[in-house]
């Protein structure tokens, strides 16, 4: 038994004592995360560096991109990390950054989808009124509200996560989950992280709700326009943006609203890699291969870094 002066690092799940299979577990995480900075990447430069993109459905899709990017960079390279060189070990530093940073990106993450729902609603719904209600100051604000609200929010949850004495530093994730972590407490939950796990819960179904609420206006407008084309067009936008949140949302509850076992469970790790990894991937080819603006703009920044090489 040891307090958390006592505690210098944490161990992490390893996914298995053979060797082959750390390697495998190293390839298959390695190429999930080339995958998702490829993908985010080649997003965020293709709206910067397109002027026909500077509008604010792009402007919110590359803020979306940055987060996803920094949220894999902060769980998935000390993963990789420790299965090449065959270790468990995070620093107590190291843990307290991987709280604040990974529940930053995501909390954020899912922001900007409640927002982008909200952008549609406006897009579609109200056509006329756009321009007016998401102006470029409007866009400026909401993004620095949205980054703002996520450091508070992140920061309070990682002083109530860490504000306790731990009997164990054996965490059963792959990375530093709060319930897992949280589990390690002597005392259990504290009242200020107890508060903090009710208003995130409020906040995220309260996201949840509101897009639903939004999407049923928005398919509700969109069944009453005349043309097929235009009906297919917003479909092709609103569809996939509402699987990413409902894969997000049932998912992430999952892995934080169920008990946490005391030894490592196959289904809580699938579910962790799902809400954690699959949506950061998702994203860029859910907008980008149903979307033509995203399409030519990708092909213009390949193109021109092939010419860039060749020269």
């Amino acid at each position: 038994m040891f307090n958390s002066t006592a505690v210098s690092d944490f161990l992490l799940l390893e996914f298995s004592e053979v060797r082959e299979l750390q390697f495998l577990h190293f390839s298959v995480f390695l190429m999930l995360y080339l995958a998702i900075v490829t993908g985010n990447l080649l997003i965020i430069a293709s709206v910067a560096l397109d002027h026909h993109l500077h509008t604010p459905m792009y402007f919110f899709l590359m803020n979306l991109a940055m987060q996803d990017l920094g949220q894999v960079s902060v769980i998935v390279p000390k993963s990789m990390i420790n299965s090449l060189l065959n270790t468990r070990h995070i620093p107590y530093s190291g843990c307290v950054a991987q709280v604040f940073w990974f529940l930053f990106f995501i909390s954020s993450d899912w922001c900007i989808l409640t927002v982008m729902a909200y952008d549609r609603y406006v897009a579609i719904c109200n056509p006329l009124h756009y321009e007016m209600v998401i102006s470029r100051q409007a866009c400026t604000e909401i993004i620095a509200g949205v980054w703002i609200a996520g450091f508070l929010y992140a920061g309070i949850h990682t002083i109530g996560t860490f504000a306790t004495h731990f009997c164990s530093n054996v965490v059963n994730q792959f990375f530093c989950q709060i319930p897992q972590v949280v589990k390690l407490s002597c005392s259990g939950l504290n009242p200020l992280e107890m508060s903090n796990i009710v208003i995130g819960v409020f906040l995220t179904l309260g996201c949840f709700v509101y897009i639903v609420i939004t999407y049923v206006h928005i398919f509700t407008t969109v069944f009453r326009l005349p043309s097929a084309k235009g009906r297919q067009k917003a479909f092709s936008t609103c569809v996939p943006h509402l699987i990413v949140c409902s894969t997000f949302i049932f998912t992430g509850c999952v892995a934080y609203l169920k008990p946490v076992s005391d030894t490592p469970s196959q289904l809580e790790l699938i579910f962790t890699v799902i809400y954690s990894l699959i949506p950061p991937m998702l994203n860029p080819l859910i907008y980008s291969m149903r979307n033509k603006e995203i399409k030519k703009a990708i092909s213009k920044v390949l193109r021109f870094r092939y010419f860039s090489r060749n020269i």
